[in-house]
């Protein structure tokens, strides 16, 4: 299967072939930095992350931009509250940014721009749309003119016939048509403003993300993404913007996450509902948040609840636990037995189709879900392979598990979760070694008092039917008020 993805540009799937061969240019939505960003917000830099991936796994050469808008009414707004600049509320909530999104196991991105570094590029895209009739200037700001560019509505779908001034559009009494959009904001006392043709002022947000997806990324490029609620009037303003220039749609090809709920309601910080992203690694496995975020197709709705976030759990436990037993295997092998060959070769078989699977789930418009329920069903087909009690290890088994667990962190570094099994202290080794010298001693009392000696300290412990003995970290458990606001 080639690789498809659902644009919302067409409304349907479509084979996705890159402007440059071997190349691909991916712009993806930052935040904007007024506050620590929640759980809502990382689905999509989760989702995205993983699309790069993909991509590269495929071979391409992908360039990655995800911006920080660091000005903004909403970070105005706190800086006043606070009594702060606005830049300083700005640097605080962008250092944290970084940080969190480096906990949450996300790559950084290959560029990050700050649309405050780019106001002289800013001022000279409104000025060619001032001078190409797209735009006018009313008392020192400058609107984008809806009716002048006739695609508009192409991305979001929307007629532009049909659409009516309301809540998701800037209302102000001074512009000729209601759709109209703020490119340039006129300076009011007290905010952060810079010098521009038409007085002093800021940018408007959407005019940010076109001027810095171009510049980095070209006129026109392969991949825009971001969340749905982006769709209409961000992502809608930024193409009408730029196309309105340069005749050509800003990407390619549009995708959108879907919605994380809380109590069936989207999460979102104006409701309230939201969980803060540093909080909730600090009762949770960043592997798990990311399963988790990826559990559901990224374009459907995904629950925040604890029934979904514990399946999720129990399911990371087995692909850690299946790490270890690999590990303890090859480290710990017994007795050849050659005979044994001919199940390890159906066992290999069954690898490469479980790969082969994994690769079409991903393939087909970046099903997560399917891929990490393929990541499970290979996980559980090498336990099959190890509990077999005429399991003998040969030079055709090694390296048929060695593949494997090469295999299995591949597809887990796919999905940002691939940590091999930390290297244990010689304090573990030790009481490891004490205890399968115990067991061959038939020492059970013994046996059974390092057993518990080793899950006092927070290790798993588990007599393999090769006769190898599991000694592995705990998956760190999830508090039970994860989903609850007692974090």
């Amino acid at each position: 299967m080639s690789l498809q993805f659902y644009n919302t540009l067409s409304r349907r799937k479509e084979e996705f072939v890159p402007t440059i061969p071997g190349e691909v240019r991916v712009y993806a939505c930052g935040p904007t930095v007024y506050d620590y960003f929640h759980v809502g917000n990382a689905r999509a830099f989760v989702v995205f992350d993983t699309l790069r991936r993909v991509l590269e796994r495929r071979g391409y050469k992908v360039t990655f931009v995800q911006n920080i808008t660091d000005i903004d009414d909403k970070i105005i707004n706190r800086a006043n509250k606070e009594g702060r600049k606005a830049s300083d509320v700005a640097d605080e909530f962008t250092a944290a940014f970084r940080t969190d999104l480096a906990e949450l196991g996300n790559r950084p991105a290959d560029i990050t721009p700050r649309a405050t570094e780019h106001i002289p590029e800013i001022i000279a895209w409104v000025q060619k749309l001032i001078e190409t009739q797209h735009a006018y200037v009313m008392e020192g700001d400058v609107y984008f003119a809806v009716r002048s560019f006739a695609a508009y509505g192409k991305v979001s779908g929307k007629n532009i016939e049909e659409l009516e001034e309301g809540a998701r559009v800037e209302v102000d009494p001074r512009k000729k048509d209601p759709l109209d959009f703020a490119l340039w904001k006129a300076a009011k006392p007290g905010e952060p403003s810079w010098e521009s043709p038409w007085g002093p002022g800021r940018p408007g947000w959407h005019i940010e993300c076109s001027v810095m997806s171009m510049k980095y990324l070209g006129e026109s490029f392969d991949i825009h993404g971001g969340g749905e609620d982006l769709i209409f009037p961000h992502h809608e303003n930024e193409n009408a913007q730029s196309e309105a220039v340069t005749g050509k749609p800003l990407a390619k090809y549009w995708l959108h996450n879907g919605h994380l709920k809380i109590d069936g309601e989207k999460m979102s910080k104006s409701l309230g509902n939201f969980r803060v992203v540093r909080d909730i690694l600090s009762v949770m496995p960043r592997q798990v948040l990311r399963l988790f975020l990826l559990s559901a197709h990224y374009r459907s709705p995904l629950d925040f609840n604890p029934e979904n976030i514990e399946a999720v759990q129990k399911g990371y436990e087995e692909i850690w636990r299946t790490l270890g037993r690999l590990r303890e295997v090859l480290a710990f092998p017994v007795a050849a037995d050659e005979s044994f060959d001919k199940d390890v070769a159906a066992f290999a078989v069954g690898c490469g189709q479980s790969l082969a699977r994994f690769d079409q789930h991903l393939d087909d418009d970046l099903n997560t879900a399917g891929a990490v329920g393929e990541i499970y069903s290979f996980a559980n087909h090498i336990k099959k392979m190890l509990a077999q009690r005429t399991f003998r290890f040969s030079a055709a088994s090694q390296a048929a598990l060695t593949q494997a667990r090469l295999q299995l962190m591949a597809m887990n570094d796919v999905f940002g979760i691939g940590e091999d099994m930390p290297i244990k202290n010689a304090e573990v080794q030790a009481l490891q070694d004490q205890r399968r010298e115990a067991r061959q001693q038939k020492d059970w009392a013994e046996s059974d008092r390092l057993r518990k000696v080793l899950e006092a300290e927070g290790f798993w412990v588990e007599d393999m039917a090769s006769g190898a003995v599991l000694v592995i970290p705990a998956a760190l458990g999830i508090k039970k008020d994860v989903c609850e606001r007692k974090l």
